[in-house]
């Protein structure tokens, strides 16, 4: 950036501080804080701009120096303490890294694939949803740090955050009976048996199991009855179910066991 910028971010700092003094002078920390932010800002070009990089100042000044600023519009805000400095383009400023974006949301909130994304990470589908589709334990997540168009399903249990992308994943999948699968029922069983027998996989998903809906608790103890192995992990997931209730397994109704897990009768 220019010198003659830089003074005009130096001086947008000092503005903004003789204007809350009045008859109050300010005092000289602050103002030295509101003018290292503007410097450092200068200096970083493009980029993302968080509290966190100031860390060495102190709060306060900080967020009413990077407040002036996006005021001023010298930084966009994209969410709370989060700010970005852009470039002028030919074709109008410049707009954030959505790589750059994504790495902040994950940073800030537990996201995980979910739909068709979750099933292109297990190996059950070819397809990439376009705008995309993420599943968080959130109740809400910024839309300028994962893009407008992003599916997002909200208050997913809190245990998820414990999870792997692949654990998280197949939970959303088994949520959604394998529908998002692209195999034939099959093979979208054999391929969920391969995942859940990896390692301790399968007793991490079912110690997360209470905070899921009894059909997907249904299907872990009938998968898990088929893997073997498991037995005080499936009794613990059969008697946490209403043993009246029927639950929709979708692709997974032609496990050998289904009925006994109180699966639904499939459609024709």
């Amino acid at each position: 950036m220019s010198s003659f910028l830089a003074i005009k971010l130096d001086n947008l700092a000092l503005m903004g501080e003789n204007s809350d003094m009045q008859t109050v002078h300010s005092h000289p920390a602050p103002r030295r804080a509101t003018q290292a932010v503007c410097q450092r800002i200068d200096r970083g070009g493009e980029r993302l701009w968080r509290m966190d990089d100031f860390r060495d100042l102190p709060f306060a000044a900080v967020a009413r120096a990077l407040s002036r600023l996006a005021r001023a519009g010298k930084l966009e805000r994209l969410s709370k303490g989060v700010y970005y400095r852009g470039r002028g383009t030919a074709f109008g400023p410049s707009r954030p890294n959505p790589a750059a974006i994504r790495r902040l949301a994950t940073s800030k909130h537990s996201l995980f694939p979910s739909g068709i994304a979750a099933a292109n990470l297990l190996g059950l589908s070819t397809q990439s949803a376009s705008s995309g589709e993420l599943a968080t334990s959130a109740s809400s997540v910024p839309r300028k740090l994962i893009g407008p168009d992003a599916v997002v399903h909200t208050r997913r249990p809190e245990a998820w955050s414990h999870l792997s992308e692949v654990e998280a994943a197949l939970l959303d999948f088994l949520r959604r009976g394998g529908r998002t699968s692209e195999l034939t029922p099959e093979d979208t069983i054999r391929r969920t048996l391969s995942l859940l027998a990896e390692g301790t996989r399968y007793q991490r998903l079912v110690d997360v199991a209470g905070t899921e809906p009894p059909r997907v608790r249904a299907l872990l103890g009938a998968l898990g009855e088929q893997l073997g192995g498991h037995p005080g992990a499936v009794q613990q997931l059969r008697d946490s179910l209403n043993p009246l209730s029927r639950f929709d397994f979708g692709l997974f109704a032609d496990l050998p066991n289904a009925k006994a897990w109180q699966a639904k009768d499939r459609r024709p």
